[in-house]
């Protein structure tokens, strides 16, 4: 118990405005192709979504980043140096951290390994096999927020109105549900 609570988790989720991407699955009989029960509405507009990168650990929620743009090395280094580092400072002051992120592309990249090489004396990157099943406790946040997120009324109406409530779910989470 005592080496999980210096592990600080991590990973990146997508919000949708209308909590659907396009694909709708219906089961039907051939006959009932028209029938309301059996057809699904949809918005023209651009609907659109967010990505967010969190963090936490035992000790304290992490920073939440709105990722702007497609999750890609630079942006995820800029990340880990910008947020993550001083979190990890902050929570486990004597360089005892592990840090965990999952196998995504950007987070294998060369120049993402080489910066936490670099800082290997303040908090080391928790090892994970190639194609290993994602076990992360953070999809289980992203599950809470997705849930509170869908329970507010009126929905979001906009990618700005959905990134405000995703950040003020996340920064009124439990600490004890986390």
């Amino acid at each position: 118990m005592d080496e999980w609570k210096r592990v600080a988790w991590s990973d990146e989720s997508r919000f949708l405005i209308h909590h659907v991407d396009g694909h709708v699955r219906v089961r039907r009989l051939p006959d009932e192709q028209l029938l309301p029960s059996c057809t699904a509405g949809h918005t023209q507009s651009g609907d659109g979504g967010i990505i967010l990168w969190g963090t936490f650990s035992w000790a304290a929620m992490g920073p939440v980043v709105v990722v702007e743009q497609t999750m890609k090395a630079a942006n995820y280094l800029n990340i880990i140096a910008d947020q993550l580092h001083p979190y990890m400072a902050f929570v486990f002051p004597t360089g005892n951290g592990i840090f965990q992120q999952d196998n995504a592309p950007c987070h294998k990249a060369r120049i993402v390994l080489e910066w936490f090489e670099e800082h290997t004396d303040e908090f080391h990157l928790m090892s994970r096999p190639p194609n290993s099943p994602d076990l992360d406790p953070m999809e289980h946040i992203w599950d809470v927020m997705e849930r509170q997120l869908r329970a507010q009324t009126p929905l979001c109406a906009n990618i700005s109105r959905l990134r405000d409530r995703c950040l003020d779910i996340w920064y009124n989470l439990s600490p004890v549900m986390c």
